[in-house]
């Protein structure tokens, strides 16, 4: 969870579809006193060191796969990520042995069930259900030497059936990607083929930006010069 802005839009996002009326006091103390409503903003932790959860490895599908809502949500979300390849293995490593080992870039989608989340995030133990039912990434890598010198500074956009919704970045990380593995690899054996992402990048959610998924949609992500994920909706 490497960009602030989108804890920031995405918090206002969660609270204008389920918790209106909280939404409208926030944004109103918003208005008046200039400054982001302090629930908002990431926990103080997100300031000291990267924050990050594990996924299921198990339920990835690449671009083209056609997607669903699971049964148990009714606010399937998207979001956007770089995602990021080991091809060496790290233990208690440095920064620039952290980048060295990086090895490919992909697209990635976290799919989110939104509903269910905020009780899940309430419990305690984070995302369970939310998540783990389904993510995506693009069928092509691009290796590290292509693009990490520029893996900061890269384009990305949304379309939904085909039209553009959100046009974004990859730049504004809080901590460079050599700090997250370094951070990650603090007296734990991470291993070549690990995959890793930035979390999503700002506006890149549905969440953020406005535009769910419905039924029928066409969903397009796309991060320059690495390539592309799609989806087909499913009722």
């Amino acid at each position: 969870m490497l960009y602030e802005q989108h804890v920031i839009d995405a918090s206002r996002g969660l609270a204008r579809r389920f918790l209106p009326t909280a939404y409208r006091a926030a944004r109103l103390v918003e208005g008046i006193t200039g400054r982001t409503f302090p629930a908002f903003k990431p926990r103080p932790l997100w300031y000291k060191q990267p924050i990050y959860y594990f996924g299921n490895h198990l339920n990835f599908v690449p671009s083209g796969t056609p997607i669903r809502s699971p049964s148990y949500s009714h606010a399937l979300d998207y979001e956007l990520e770089l995602g990021f390849v080991l091809s060496k293995p790290l233990f208690n490593a440095t920064v620039d042995e952290a980048l060295n080992a990086i090895g490919a870039f992909v697209v990635l989608n976290d799919l989110s069930a939104r509903d269910v989340r905020r009780a899940e995030m309430a419990s305690g133990f984070g995302p369970q259900k939310s998540k783990h039912f389904l993510s995506s990434m693009s069928e092509l890598a691009v290796t590290a030497d292509e693009l990490l010198e520029d893996a900061a500074d890269l384009k990305a956009s949304i379309l939904i059936n085909g039209k553009e919704i959100c046009s974004t970045t990859t730049a504004g990380m809080r901590y460079s990607i050599g700090e997250v593995l370094s951070h990650a690899s603090k007296d734990e054996q991470l291993y070549p083929g690990e995959l890793f992402g930035t979390g999503t990048l700002p506006g890149g959610s549905g969440m953020e930006n406005g535009h769910w998924l419905e039924p029928g949609d066409l969903l397009q992500l796309r991060i320059d010069r690495i390539g592309e994920i799609q989806h087909q909706v499913l009722a």
